[in-house]
């Protein structure tokens, strides 16, 4: 059996989380803030901000997410890099780059503050379509392609985005589905052209 460094991110992650919804804090210290960010050079927040959660309900999702499509990019990058360590570069980075537009757009609001593993999270399911856009996942026991999960998780991502109010980057689900295409097409352009021709050969169900 493979070590998953998708599961160590999971159990990370979750720990961290934990702690941080029972210390307000360590919430806060650890939350993007970009006017902290820019005015006391806090650049470490683009990180620690991706291993904390708004609540249970916004930490399951994210997990659960990276649990059905984690170790298949896993895999890929082993295929397409001979190594995981791109894997933990790539989420890192998943993370910074969906938190940069955040940060642009309120350096200068100092009540603004962002939290999740949104952009990562996304990169990882947008990455996944690309090369299996037919894989079969189960959410709640029903079994839907990937690539209408992955729409499914922008839309929900773009109205929670509209509501707001809860401190949870959604915005940052776009810009890190945008990663998720661009990072591994900059190395293996031939990606592209491989999911057009799974886009046209659905196989739901088989």
């Amino acid at each position: 059996m493979m070590f998953s460094i998708s599961l160590v991110i999971i159990i990370v992650t979750c720990l961290v989380s934990y702690t941080a919804l029972k210390n307000y804090d360590q919430l806060d210290k650890m939350s993007l803030q970009p006017y902290m960010v820019k005015n006391y050079r806090q650049y470490y927040r683009f990180i620690t901000s991706g291993f904390v959660h708004a609540d249970f309900q916004h930490l399951i999702f994210n997990m659960l997410t990276l649990f059905f499509f984690g170790p298949a990019i896993e895999r890929l990058f082993m295929q397409l890099f001979q190594s995981k360590l791109v894997y933990i570069l790539y989420y890192l980075l998943g993370i910074i780059v969906a938190n940069i537009p955040s940060y642009i757009k309120h350096r200068n609001n100092s009540s603004y503050s962002s939290l999740g593993a949104s952009g990562a999270i996304s990169a990882v399911v947008f990455t996944a379509i690309m090369v299996d856009p037919w894989n079969t996942i189960y959410l709640f026991f029903i079994p839907i392609p990937a690539v209408i999960y992955g729409v499914l998780f922008l839309a929900l991502s773009a109205y929670m985005s509209r509501k707001g109010g809860d401190n949870i980057n959604h915005d940052a689900h776009m810009w890190g589905a945008l990663f998720g295409i661009v990072f591994p097409l900059i190395f293996h352009p031939e990606l592209g052209t491989y999911f057009l021709q799974m886009l046209t050969q659905p196989r739901f169900g088989r």
